[in-house]
């Protein structure tokens, strides 16, 4: 049986461990409430930029663009989102095991994909088991902006452009609520998913509809990825927020059960004491 000392040290370090979960969870719940709001902001773009380019798309006759066109495919590229630290529940490695997963069951070698990590959780665990990492950033900020990815995502399209890949998928995280995200799988390149919209519009186009869409189109994939970025960091801060509470419920309920075991050890203590003076008692008289 532990020690009153080595009960009380225990008990110590699981307040003090309570407090910095504590802490952390106020942190995340900060981060959370702006980065919602940041994803949120986001969908009006997203939803005009989509109208116009499905309008464009479907409304328009004769309009040919490569990034509108499947090809042969021989390379899939995979842009992967997650972040650069742990201790946020099953945030990384749901959206990890799920491209891990697809990778294997779809390609034989190296040579037929390349990974686009976002994030340092994501980066690591692909480099270490030697898998194809073509491109990487990590240190976002936070609460991200246009101008912290807008390296990366047009190398990624122009990775499509050039046909170095003849397809390009997008894994991220999807945030729903505080409670609830999940892994989202999405075609990045080429355009051929675009759905039709109830908003179809007519457009006049000046100079012409194929040099509109050279500029609209890498555009549209570009805000895909930075959309899906601003989903993925909702998802990690409320992520975390959840595994921090979890572990200061864990930790405090620990305390509760130390603290029992070490008044017990104490009361087994003063009986003992309470025995061997009265035995000494006993035996001068």
């Amino acid at each position: 049986m532990a020690s009153l000392r080595d009960i009380k040290k225990r008990i110590n370090a699981t307040r003090k461990m309570s407090q910095i979960t504590k802490a952390m969870q106020m942190v995340s719940a900060s981060k959370l409430t702006r980065a919602e709001t940041n994803a949120k902001s986001f969908e009006p773009y997203m939803e005009k930029i989509q109208d116009v380019v499905s309008s464009i798309a479907h409304g328009v006759t004769g309009v040919t663009h490569p990034m509108l066109v499947s090809r042969p495919v021989k390379r899939t590229g995979y842009l992967i989102i997650t972040g650069d630290r742990g201790l946020a529940g099953s945030y990384n490695s749901n959206v990890i095991r799920e491209l891990y997963q697809t990778i294997l069951n779809r390609h034989k070698s190296a040579e037929e994909y390349g990974i686009i990590a976002i994030g340092r959780v994501g980066r690591d665990f692909f480099v270490k088991r030697g898998m194809n990492v073509v491109l990487d950033i990590v240190g976002l900020p936070d609460q991200p902006s246009f101008a912290d990815i807008q390296n990366i995502t047009k190398k990624t399209v122009d990775l499509f452009s050039d046909g170095k890949f003849d397809e390009i998928y997008i894994y991220y995280t999807r945030y729903i609520n505080k409670i609830t995200y999940k892994v989202e799988k999405r075609k990045l390149l080429p355009l051929t998913d675009i759905a039709r919209t109830e908003r179809m519009l007519s457009y006049e186009f000046e100079p012409s509809v194929e040099e509109i869409l050279e500029v609209l189109l890498p555009q549209y994939a570009e805000s895909l990825i930075y959309g899906g970025l601003l989903e993925s960091k909702a998802s990690e801060h409320a992520s975390r927020m959840t595994a921090m509470k979890n572990a200061t419920d864990n930790a405090l309920e620990l305390i509760d059960q130390l603290t029992l075991s070490y008044n017990r050890a104490r009361q087994a203590s003063i009986t003992q004491e309470i025995t061997e003076i009265v035995a000494g008692a006993n035996a001068l008289n």
